[in-house]
């Protein structure tokens, strides 16, 4: 077994596929938010058909660690069918899958470095890291720690542990230069002597990131990593990690920042983040993930529409961009509005049931033929059919509009025997109605058209905006719409 007690020296055991292996880690501090789904479709589609997506929950920072994330998260990625195949609840040869069970590889690790120099024990109290930040910032430098532990002797060690000092280790940038060729950016370089020597173990005897994902990324034989580009500064720490371990780095593909359209980093001030808020405003997985998709990846072509199986098919390293991606509301609502059209009404009619609660089965399917092309978020469809499941009974102002109270009438008495007859003779027939009530030149007259059809529309589903007149009538049923348009001719003629 990989990554259990059984593990010697920190090494990978063998038998793991020589195939593609990328992970999603997400920390659970609270919603999924949308540039950590993009991160994971990434990962998953470059995984491969034939390579291994692998699921690892990051839960060592227990200040901001929230339990019930965890199933938030699994459940969001499971929607949006990014299923992993080694992970939580489906297990795989290097469990376990989670970092608080895995804490011995960590402290071993840990005194594996501070054992060959690579890192050290550091007793700095909080107080003194603080004031150490505050005259550096004072004096215009970089914040970064001054290797006061450094070269503490083993007695002066034994000393602040025997007063109870919280202990920390501390990496140990080495002089130098630290370069690889990202898979998106190309050749980086950084200065070492411009790292700071980071906190790898905390004094609650977990990890810290940079330490966990290390470790867990070697022994869970990862090949690749996508992240985002905030992490490119910390990159060189990770490579002198490896180094200083003996092992082989994976391939980094750093991709760029979600912007709002503002041009500024993606935030709840432009409105939803998390994948659950997305959800419940009525967006398809489908859309979602293939509007994420082109969030920092092209296919080459003119095509826009793909789903999940194409993108795994045809995603690659080398045609991630480098520019940070623009996230457009509009797009994604009308990716949305392509993908409910691309359902079965069967289908779309399974999906409304979650924003139709107490609607039976047998209407679903109706109001999912009636609703298909005229929406772009399942939402939207409540208010569009709110009239079939609730009474109407406007008043006569709002019935005749702009029309007159006698036009109005006169008009609706002619309508009230059409919805009695075949419905899919009721739209050329009210148009031919129309046609009388417009001399028979209803192009010449289109507010008044409007006018004619809207005193329909209101008697019908008291609203301004509806389905069509004979989708409206099919849900209703004959009877309860022609009650309706009786009920709206009296109060016409009653003036109230």
């Amino acid at each position: 077994m990989i990554g259990g007690p059984e593990v010697a020296g920190l090494d990978v055991a063998a038998g793991l596929p020589g195939t593609r292996r990328l992970r999603f880690a997400p920390s659970p501090t609270g919603q999924l938010h949308v540039g950590n789904v993009r991160t994971a479709l990434f990962s998953y589609c470059l995984a491969t058909p034939e390579g291994r997506f692998i699921l690892r929950i990051e839960d060592t920072d227990r200040e901001r660690y929230n339990p019930e994330s965890v199933s938030e998260y699994m459940e969001a990625l499971t929607w949006l069918g990014l299923t992993w195949d080694e992970g939580p609840e489906v297990g795989g040869p290097c469990a376990p899958y989670v970092e608080s069970e895995r804490l011995p590889l960590y402290r071993e690790a840990a005194n594996r470095l501070v054992a060959t120099g690579a890192a050290y024990p550091c007793f700095c109290t909080r107080d003194r890291l603080e004031e150490l930040r505050a005259a550096q910032r004072a004096s215009g430098l970089p914040t970064r720690y001054d290797r006061h532990c450094l070269h503490l002797t083993k007695a002066e060690r034994e000393a602040q542990r025997a007063a109870g000092r919280p202990e920390v280790v501390r990496l140990r940038m080495p002089p130098g230069e630290s370069s690889w060729n990202d898979l998106v950016l190309g050749l980086q370089t950084f200065d070492n002597a411009e790292m700071d020597d980071q906190v790898l173990m905390k004094s609650d005897g977990y990890p810290t990131y940079h330490l966990a994902h290390v470790v867990d990324d070697h022994l869970m034989g990862i090949t690749h990593v996508v992240r985002a580009v905030e992490w490119l500064p910390s990159t060189p720490k990770h490579l002198v990690l490896y180094d200083a371990l003996g092992w082989r780095p994976p391939g980094f593909a750093h991709v760029p920042l979600v912007l709002g359209p503002d041009r500024q980093k993606l935030s709840k001030r432009h409105g939803a983040e998390a994948v659950r808020e997305y959800r419940q405003m009525g967006y398809l997985p489908e859309a979602l993930v293939n509007f994420l998709a082109f969030l920092g990846w092209s296919p080459g072509t003119e095509e826009e529409v793909f789903d999940l199986s194409e993108l795994r098919q045809r995603m690659s390293f080398e045609r991630l961009q480098s520019s940070p991606a623009v996230f457009d509301q509009q797009r994604l609502d009308y990716l949305n509005g392509v993908w409910i059209r691309r359902l079965s009404a069967a289908a779309l009619a399974a999906r409304l049931a979650e924003f139709l609660p107490g609607v039976s089965p047998e209407q679903l399917e109706p109001i999912a033929r009636m609703v298909q092309e005229r929406i772009r978020r399942l939402d939207e469809v409540p208010q569009l059919v709110r009239f079939a499941f609730s009474d109407t009974d406007p008043d006569a102002d709002r019935l005749r509009g702009q029309l007159g109270t006698a036009e109005a009438a006169d008009f609706l008495s002619g309508v009230i025997p059409l919805v009695a007859g075949d419905v899919a003779e009721l739209m050329p027939t009210l148009r031919l109605r129309v046609a009388e009530f417009t001399n028979g030149q209803p192009e010449s007259a289109r507010a008044r058209v409007r006018q004619l059809m809207r005193v329909v529309r209101i008697a019908l589903t008291d609203q301004e905006v509806s389905p069509p007149l004979d989708a409206v009538v099919d849900l209703l049923g004959s009877d309860r719409a022609g009650k309706r348009l009786r009920r709206a001719l009296e109060r016409l003629q009653a003036g109230g």
